[in-house]
This record gives C-alpha cells, structure tokens and sequence, in this order.
C-alpha cells in the first residue's frame, strides 16, 4: 500500500493537550517536516518557552530543553556558540516573546545570533487565563481588560516582526499564518528559509505566525479562524519583513 502521508520523523506519537482549534499542532507539525525534509533531526535542539508549548519537548523527536520564561533566545544564544554546527530554535508565544522576553528577543537580534526563532501571536496570553498581551488588539475584550484593549490606558498592540527588521544582526524576519491551507503552505516555505538562514550563518532569522486560541477568545474553532482573517491580518500584515541573501 502506497504511503499518502504520515507522521514526521521529527513529531513523537504522544497526543497533543492543546485545545480544539488551536493552531500549536499544526505548526509543531511544519517545524518538523521542515527539519525531517532538510535531513536535520538529529543536529536539531529546540528550546520550550513557558506558555501553552511548554510541553513541546513531549512531541519534537530531538533534543529539547526548558527556559524560563522569556528566556529561551538566552539559552539558543548559549549552545549555538558552544555549537556551531547545530540547528538551534526556540518556539515561543506572545507573552513569553513580546513581554517578559522583550529584552531578549530584541538583544538576540541585534547581535546577529544565528539562532531560528518560531514565534506564535495569538493576541493573548493562552495558558494562564486569557490575559492581555503585548500583542492583544485594540478593542479585544481578554480577561484583564474586559472592555477591550484601550489606547490611553495600556498603549498600541507590538508588531514584532516590523521591530526586529530593523536590526542589522536580522538577517530573515517574516510574518505567516496558519488560518487557511494556502497560509499553511507559505508558512512551511518560511520555516524551511529561517531555517536555512540560520544554517547559512547568516545571522539571526523569526518566523512570526498568526495562530487562533478559541478557548481564550471565546469562539468555536471556525469562528476564531474567521475573526484571526477579519481581524488579525489587517493590524499583523503577512510577509517577509528582511531577507538577507548573502554575507
């Protein structure tokens, strides 16, 4: 019997805890295809964030490691320079990147750390509660501002892709999303390039991705996939953001 598809080399059978309709599996599902078809699974280590993920050393299929919060490019800056040769990621969330880790990501930047960041904005703080992020829509009602996000009091969402661009040491910066099987598509094609950069020694690459989190945002899967459409893509724009090609 002709094999159509299959589980990736890089994923374990473990069963993904993430709630109907989040979008955490079908990106864990991209990153290893990515690593399986670029042959690198075993001169792969990713590092977990605190979040929703923080159990994704259960389901990659190679080395991975725990950070405190916001810390995970700290840790990748670490053992990419003790290991040069290694492909090196970390896979965080909004809360974990853009505020905590704010100084982190944006210093990892800067210095050009040949590390692959995979980032998942779903506008709101998933696992402890649905609070405000960073990254949370002006008007979007979340646990802490339950008359939507205000301006005056608390600012405009970070659009951490156009910030990190501007970095010199950036070297592949875009914006993808998973709402759709074309965005899906694209968004493989841009894992596959940070990847590549990172390998290249390019300097350092992120890959922003535009995930729903239904249970936080209080909608069914596809009503979350419609309003992450309406919504999320107009403020969080898709593409590439800075494409170095060369040294």
């Amino acid at each position: 019997m002709k094999i159509v598809a299959q589980r990736p080399e890089s994923l374990t059978p473990a069963k993904f805890h993430y709630c109907p309709g989040c979008t955490h599996g079908i990106i864990h599902r991209l990153v290893a295809e990515c690593i399986d078809e670029l042959n690198m699974r075993e001169n792969t280590i990713g590092i977990c964030p605190v979040g929703c993920s923080v159990l994704a050393y259960d389901y990659f299929n190679f080395d991975m490691l725990e950070a405190a919060h916001g810390r995970a490019p700290a840790i990748a800056t670490g053992i990419k320079r003790i290991l040069p040769d290694r492909c090196v990621f970390t896979y965080q969330g909004d809360g974990d990147l853009a505020s905590i880790g704010m100084a982190e990501i944006v210093h990892a930047s800067a210095r050009g750390e040949k590390i692959t960041v995979i980032f998942v904005n779903n506008a709101v703080y998933g696992m402890t509660g649905g609070q405000m992020a960073p990254t949370t829509l002006l008007g979007q009602v979340t646990t802490t501002s339950p008359y939507g996000r205000k301006v005056e009091e608390t600012g405009y969402p970070i659009r951490m892709a156009e910030l990190l661009a501007i970095n010199e040491g950036s070297a592949y910066i875009s914006r993808m999303s998973v709402n759709n099987p074309a965005n899906v598509t694209k968004t493989k094609k841009s894992i596959k390039k940070a990847l590549q950069t990172q390998m290249k020694g390019l300097g350092f690459s992120m890959v922003e991705i535009l995930s729903t989190c239904p249970t936080n945002w209080g909608l069914g899967p596809m009503d979350a996939l419609k309003w992450l459409e309406e919504n999320m893509i107009p403020y969080y724009p898709l593409g590439e953001f800075k494409v170095k090609e060369a040294l």
